[in-house]
């Protein structure tokens, strides 16, 4: 028999649990039994209103990642842009442990908010297979680095700032991790740039 609340239950709601769930627990954690049981339902409303929990999963991307992608300034070179959309992607990404194993970047949730980002690259001269190339070195870039703080105690209690960011091999403190990725980006595009020129 349903409860009370299992008929006003809507999707958006299931996508909420689901990513409390997330971020407190992590990937694993989010299964329909463990969402219903946070929502104080049965189960059967969570098929219904979402599907699966490939499709539940699929939602999440989605939320997560929706409006994603900054506006770009007018006459904004596309470097500039690049980096402050990566900028965006790895906030977006920190919030959750374990974004890796389900943002895939054939998931349309991250198609979408590609499209901004190849639209300023080929705005600023890089043909449509340049541009889509390195939105996905970048995107995979991103998606790396933030695997990276998630998965390593990359903020070390001893580390102490180097001469170069990241030079200390005790860790590096999250104002250095800042300026790496700021380095990362920076390399990636200056790469591409060049690599295309003319």
């Amino acid at each position: 028999m349903a409860k009370p609340n299992d008929l006003d239950l809507e999707a958006e709601e299931i996508v909420d649990a689901a990513i409390v769930i997330l971020r407190e627990r992590g990937l694993d954690a989010v299964s329909m039994r463990n969402v219903a049981d946070r929502l104080g339902v049965s189960t059967m409303p969570l098929y219904s209103r979402v599907g699966n929990k490939e499709a539940l999963i699929d939602a999440v991307a989605d939320q997560l990642l929706a409006d994603l992608a900054p506006a770009a300034g007018p006459d904004e070179p596309w470097p500039a842009y690049a980096k402050r959309w990566c900028q965006e992607l790895r906030s977006r990404l920190k919030l959750t442990p374990d974004s890796r194993l389900f943002l895939g970047a054939g998931r349309e949730a991250y198609v979408e908010a590609s499209r901004p980002l190849i639209g300023a690259m080929r705005d600023g001269g890089l043909s449509t297979d340049a541009a889509v190339q390195a939105c996905r070195l970048l995107m995979w870039a991103t998606v790396g680095f933030v695997a990276m703080e998630q998965a390593s105690s990359l903020h070390a209690a001893r580390a102490r700032r180097g001469r170069l960011s990241g030079s200390n091999p005790e860790g590096v403190t999250p104002e250095e991790a800042d300026e790496l990725f700021e380095l990362h980006v920076g390399l990636i595009t200056a790469g591409v740039a060049g690599l295309h020129d003319g």
